[in-house]
C-alpha cells in the first residue's frame, strides 16, 4: 500500500497513474485522486471520464482512442482532468494479450510522450495490472503513480498481524474516528486481508460510532459478522483471557457454522495452549515480563539465544510469528505452568478420543475447553 515516487524531473507533468492488485483500494485511490485533480471552478466541464463498457478488444482500443481526443480537445475553462477510469486491459487476460491493443498502447505512449497539452490532467487507473508488460513500465517511470497491492499477510515482504492492525487503525482516523487496539485487532481478524471488505466494514462502524467517537471492541463484535477465520481467534482470545462463557458462546457458533470438531481442536485449541506454555516457560526461565502489546514482546524474543526460539512457530519467509507468542504471553500471568503442561497433555487426550470416535465430539470439546480455561475453586 505505497505511492512510489520518482525524482520530479524523470516524471511528466499533470500525468498521474493508480495502479495495483487490490482493486477495491484502486478504485477508492483513484476517485480521490480525482476529486483533487479536477479544476474546482470547471464545474461538470472540469472532468472527462472515460470507461470501458465492456472486456473486449473493440472497446480497449475505443477506450485508448478515447483518451487520445479527450486529452487533445482543449478544455473550455482554463482547465480540465480526464480521468481514464478502470482499465482491465492492462490485466494478463486475453485482452492484455492481444497484439491490436498492444499496438494501440504503443501508439498512446508516443501521445502521451509529447507531453500533455496546457491545462489538460490525465489521471489512468488500472488494478491487478500485468507489471511485465513495456506499457505498464514505461507509464509507472512518466506518471506519478500509486500502488495499492492486496494485504498479504507473512511471506516474503508481506504484511504482519500487527501491520494489519496498523492499517485498520490508519483507516479509522481517515473517517475522522478512533478505534481502541482490541476493536482493531477482533475487526482485523474476523475479516483478514480483505481490504475491501474491511473498508466496507470500517464505514458501518464509523457510521454506527459517529465522528470523533470511539470504535469499540463490543461494537465490532456487534455489527461485524464473525467468519471461520474470526471465530478461531475470538476462541483462541478467549482461551487466553480465560473467559470460559465466550470460550463456550463461540465454540458453540463454530459448531453451528459446520465448523468440524477436530478442525477446531488443532486450528485454535491446541496452537492457544502451546502458545501460552511456550510463553510462560520462556518468561520464567530468563525473567521476562508480560509485555504490555503483543507487538512488544518480539524485542524480548530476539535477545534471546537461536536455541531458544528454533522451535517458535515461523512465517514464510523463516521469519518468527511473534503475534501469537506475544498474545500469550501478555496473558501468560493468568496461568500457572503446571496447568499449561496438564492442558497440553489434555489436549493430546482429547484428539485421539475424537480421532477414534469416542463420545460426542461437543461434549469432548467443552469439557476439554472448561479443564483448560476454568480456574481452580481450591
Amino acid at each position: 500500500m505505497a505511492t512510489r515516487k520518482a525524482p520530479s524531473s524523470e516524471k511528466m507533468p499533470r500525468l498521474y497513474f493508480v495502479t495495483g492488485s487490490d482493486e477495491a483500494e484502486v478504485r477508492m485511490a483513484a476517485k480521490d485522486k480525482a476529486a483533487k485533480l479536477a479544476p474546482p471552478d470547471a464545474g461538470e466541464f472540469g472532468m472527462e471520464s472515460i470507461e470501458l463498457p465492456a472486456d473486449t478488444v473493440d472497446c480497449a482500443v475505443e477506450m485508448i482512442n478515447q483518451t487520445i481526443g479527450a486529452i487533445r480537445t482543449l478544455p473550455f475553462f482554463g482547465g480540465k482532468l480526464v480521468w481514464m477510469k478502470g482499465v482491465t486491459f492492462l490485466k494478463d487476460s486475453v485482452q492484455g494479450r492481444s497484439e491490436t491493443v498492444q499496438e494501440e498502447l504503443e501508439k498512446f505512449l508516443g501521445v502521451l510522450r509529447e507531453d500533455l497539452p496546457d491545462g489538460i490532467t490525465l489521471l489512468i487507473s488500472a488494478p491487478e495490472p500485468d507489471k511485465r508488460r513495456g506499457f505498464f513500465k514505461s507509464l509507472s517511470e512518466m506518471a506519478e503513480t500509486t500502488v495499492k497491492d492486496k494485504l498479504e499477510l507473512g511471506g516474503f515482504g508481506g504484511f504482519s498481524e500487527d501491520d494489519l492492525i496498523d492499517w485498520v487503525t490508519d483507516r479509522c482516523r481517515e473517517r475522522g474516528v478512533k478505534i481502541d487496539e482490541r476493536a482493531a485487532e477482533v475487526l482485523a481478524s474476523r475479516i483478514g486481508a480483505n481490504s475491501g471488505q474491511l473498508q466496507i466494514e470500517i464505514q458501518k462502524l464509523s457510521s454506527a460510532a459517529g465522528e470523533g467517537h470511539v470504535i469499540t471492541e463490543t461494537l465490532v463484535r456487534d455489527l461485524v459478522p464473525l467468519t471461520r477465520a474470526g471465530g478461531i481467534f475470538d476462541l483462541s482470545d478467549a482461551i487466553n483471557k480465560r473467559n470460559l462463557p465466550l470460550c463456550l458462546d463461540t465454540f458453540a457458533q463454530l459448531r453451528r457454522q459446520g465448523e468440524n470438531s477436530v478442525g477446531i481442536l488443532l486450528a485454535a485449541i491446541v496452537p492457544t495452549v502451546r502458545n501460552l506454555l511456550i510463553a510462560k516457560d520462556l518468561m520464567e526461565r530468563h525473567r521476562l515480563k508480560p509485555p504490555a502489546q503483543p507487538q512488544f514482546f518480539a524485542s524480548d524474543l530476539k535477545r534471546l539465544g537461536s536455541e531458544e526460539t528454533v522451535h517458535l512457530p515461523r512465517k514464510k519467509d523463516g521469519t518468527l510469528n511473534t503475534y501469537g507468542i506475544g498474545l500469550a504471553a501478555v496473558n501468560g500471568t493468568r496461568f500457572d505452568r503446571d496447568h499449561l503442561v496438564s492442558a497440553f497433555l489434555a489436549c493430546r487426550e482429547a484428539n485421539q478420543k475424537l480421532l477414534s470416535g469416542q463420545g460426542s465430539e461437543d461434549t469432548l470439546l467443552t469439557q476439554l475447553l472448561v479443564r483448560i480455561v476454568a480456574k481452580s475453586t481450591r
